[in-house]
């Protein structure tokens, strides 16, 4: 599954390798689109490939973190 998603990430995880935890932690590939981040925020719009079960359990890690998601578009 292929899923598009906007993020916005809150400025205290300025510090924190997000996206790269979350490829190492979970069976899934991404692909950053287009981001800006700041030390007070950020943002990216990506893709997410992999099984709907991975995915879910990363989107639930970035939900704990304070990371809002959008999703633009599911690709089966």
């Amino acid at each position: 599954m292929q899923i598009a998603i906007g993020l916005t990430f809150p400025g205290t995880l300025k510090d924190e390798a997000v996206l790269c935890y979350l490829c190492k932690t979970y069976n899934i590939c991404l692909n950053i689109i287009e981001a800006s981040f700041s030390m007070s925020s950020g943002w990216a719009i990506l893709t997410v490939d992999g099984e709907e079960e991975e995915i879910k359990k990363a989107f639930d890690y970035l939900v704990k973190k304070n990371i809002r998601i959008q999703q633009i578009e599911t690709k089966k």
